[in-house]
């Protein structure tokens, strides 16, 4: 007789209640949103003299968490879940089994930094209490209440696709199912809307602000991702009346509903009553690139960074002008300038190893045979692709890396260099003005000293007439980048055999050591003139050209062996993980149909949910109904295996609604009627459909 859920996670516990004991210990960590909530229950069996007590526990997000009868609810549903003893057939009470006993539910609460907790004794009462940072237990009032709820479903929404998220044992639901629960939500955000810069923001964000949040960013991305942007754009109508930063969400929700001309009019006004805000500046200026105009975008991004200098995404939206105005030395210099900010991982428990883990598969799924099984085979890959360091950037690093790789894609890797060279100080010149700078110190001059620590600092001339002079000069101190692993693998041992074209590696921009002098100064007035003319570049971005270096390195060889291949009539071969890495490698560098290829070649050799989801967004952007179907089938029933319950949000969703936009949800609708799917995989795959003509999502009206 099983003590375990049926379709439900859960993590047996050593010691009864040591998943809330832990959680409670490291409550002081959660920095934003916070973890997912913690589900924790007491199971029995026996009378009360032989009874026998079990513990486990599960992650969960989407459940209501408005009051303690609501999580009470839940816990209580639980009972309900345990498998059932052999011979029982939902007649009579299973009183011989195991039944939940009791249960703990715990939902941070990201605005005030507690959390709430609801205990439920089954049958019984429920009691409700606050644990804050320091362990203590407080009164649950009616305005922590309003904040959990909030904090809930920004989690629901947030964390709906995020990868740092993918726990084993994470229950997901939908947490807004009713046209009322929307409501309830948009009138708590309003409630709440001048609180949300307490939720943190972005990494990539150095200062939140009311307009620049998780609870911003998450309303504009639940609306936008189903194409009702209307909803949020009556939300910040009635906050911008206090606050009218505001209009920068305002003008992109207006944008997004394709009613340009009221968000130009609101542009305008606002930055005539702000002219500092870059939120309402960078509208304007994304509006601008949108319209092929990136010459009057640049001098807006220039005033945006004018206004916020200590911002990252700032210098990275002007950045972006240059190179679409194909002004590269310009984009490298203002790249070498962004403010870079450690990236903090994500908010999560650091739970007790458990006694058993209990993962159970619904018999639905298992007897549909969409999701493959997987040889070891297919799960190994070459060293030289499993230590490329790019994928392990994140934050500030990840955004300036692609904007480096957009770079290289306009130019190519030989023309960076170059154009590198022009602008940055390398370690010949810096070696030679060194010299330079020594033989006048000896000779008793004190000009051209350079001081020894100043990787972060312009060495220039007070006027610069190789620097355009809109470029801002303030200077960021950054730190070192932490994501980097070094330099990378060691070529194929199979390479030899192709003709690969050679990548000159890059030279480091300035040594930190102390060189010996040239042999030959004779050129030194020219090197010094060069010199003062030149940036030193920032550590970091030394960093990012030699991973760049790597991925080209290995993209280069991929293609050459394709290319050798093809012309021997052989047959190129790759497991199922190396065609996922080329492929988010080709996806990395802006090489499109190379990593359709790649991720489509993956999937014949085993079963990717990344690569599936990657081909989703492509095929629902061409259009292509059959194969975006194909992909979102197999993507909807992975994430029901591992407990991802909720329609919407969900990337899959998006991606339906976007083709929902093109053909129509009906033909959607008959479409899967048409692939004859199992019971269970078709009802599913009905959720999203269901979620459309509840909420009235654009392409549902039939």
């Amino acid at each position: 007789m099983s003590e375990l859920f049926k379709d439900i996670p859960e993590f047996i516990e050593t010691n009864i209640g040591e998943s809330v004991t832990a959680r409670t210990e490291t409550l002081a960590t959660f920095r934003e949103l916070g973890p997912p909530d913690l589900c924790h229950v007491v199971k029995s069996i026996g009378s009360k003299t032989t009874q026998k007590d079990v513990g486990s526990y599960h992650y969960t997000s989407g459940v209501e968490a408005s009051s303690s009868a609501s999580l009470a609810a839940y816990l209580n549903s639980l009972q309900f879940s345990i498998e059932e003893p052999p011979g029982w057939f939902g007649v009579g009470p299973k009183a011989s089994g195991w039944k939940v006993r009791s249960g703990t539910y715990c939902c941070f609460n990201a605005f005030s930094r507690v959390d709430i907790r609801v205990e439920v004794m089954i049958p019984g009462g429920v009691h409700a209490y606050v644990v804050d940072l320091r362990g203590e237990k407080h009164e649950a009032t009616q305005e922590l209440w309003t904040e959990t709820y909030m904090s809930a479903i920004l989690r629901a929404i947030r964390y709906a696709d995020d990868a740092s998220y993918r726990l084993a044992g994470y229950r997901k639901l939908d947490p807004l199912t009713t046209l009322e629960a929307e409501i309830r939500f948009l009138r708590t955000a309003e409630e709440l809307f001048f609180k949300g810069w307490q939720l943190g923001s972005d990494p990539e964000i150095q200062v939140a602000t009311v307009v620049t949040n998780h609870l911003t960013a998450a309303v504009m991305k639940y609306f936008s991702d189903s194409f009702r942007l209307h909803r949020a754009a009556n939300l910040f109508e009635r906050v911008a009346a206090q606050e009218p930063e505001v209009a920068a969400l305002l003008a992109r929700a207006y944008i997004g509903m394709n009613e340009e001309i009221k968000a130009v009019k609101i542009m305008h006004q606002s930055l005539l009553d702000n002219p500092q805000s870059y939120t309402i500046l960078h509208a304007q200026c994304d509006f601008l690139l949108s319209k092929n105009r990136p010459d009057w975008a640049q001098r807006i991004a220039q005033q945006a960074v004018n206004s916020a200098p200590s911002e990252f995404v700032t210098w990275a939206k002007l950045t972006e002008t240059y190179i679409e105005l194909g002004q590269f030395d310009s984009a490298l210099l203002t790249l070498n300038s962004c403010p870079m900010f450690t990236f903090n991982e994500r908010d999560l428990h650091r739970m007790p190893t458990p006694l058993r883990t209990h993962l159970p598969i619904k018999k639905f799924i298992a007897d549909s045979n969409i999701l493959d099984e997987e040889s070891a085979r297919d799960n190994e890959a070459d060293v030289a692709l499993l230590r490329l360091p790019a994928p392990g950037l994140r934050g500030t690093f990840a955004k300036a890396y692609a904007l480096l790789t957009l770079l290289v894609s306009k130019i190519g890797w030989d023309e960076l260099l170059k154009t590198r060279s022009q602008v940055f100080v390398m370690e010949e010149e810096y070696r030679m003005h060194k010299t330079t700078a020594s033989l006048d110190l000896n000779g008793g001059t004190n000009g051209g000293g350079v001081d020894e620590d100043s990787s972060v600092r312009a060495v220039r001339s007070p006027v610069d007439p190789g620097t355009p002079s809109d470029i801002p000069t303030i200077r960021i101190s950054s730190e070192s980048m932490r994501e980097s692993n070094g330099h990378s693998a060691t070529d194929k041992t199979n390479a030899g055999k192709v003709q690969v074209p050679e990548l000159e590696k890059p030279e480091t921009a300035q040594s930190a050591e102390d060189p010996s002098s040239p042999s030959n100064p004779v050129d030194s007035e020219a090197n010094v003139s060069a010199f003062s003319n030149k940036r030193l570049c920032e550590r970091w971005l030394d960093n990012l050209f030699l991973v760049l270096y790597e991925d080209l390195r290995v993209y280069t060889i991929w293609r050459a062996e394709i290319s050798h291949f093809k012309t021997q009539h052989m047959s190129y071969r790759k497991t199922g993980t190396e065609w996922e890495i080329l492929g988010e490698l080709a996806l990395r560098l802006h090489h499109k149909e190379e990593a359709k290829d790649a991720f489509s070649r993956c999937l014949d050799s085993k079963f990717s949910a990344k690569a599936l989801l990657k081909l989703l967004e492509m095929y629902s952007s061409e259009g292509d109904l059959q194969r975006s179907l194909n992909a979102a089938i197999r993507l909807t029933t992975y994430h029901h295996r591992w407990y991802m319950d909720a329609a919407y949000p969900s990337m899959v969703a998006h991606y339906l609604y976007k083709l929902g936009l093109i053909h129509g949800h009906a033909k959607i609708q008959y479409t899967l009627l048409s692939m004859n799917l199992p019971v269970g995989i078709f009802e599913i795959m009905q959720g999203y459909m269901k979620y459309a003509a509840t909420f009235n999502v654009e392409g549902s009206e039939f």
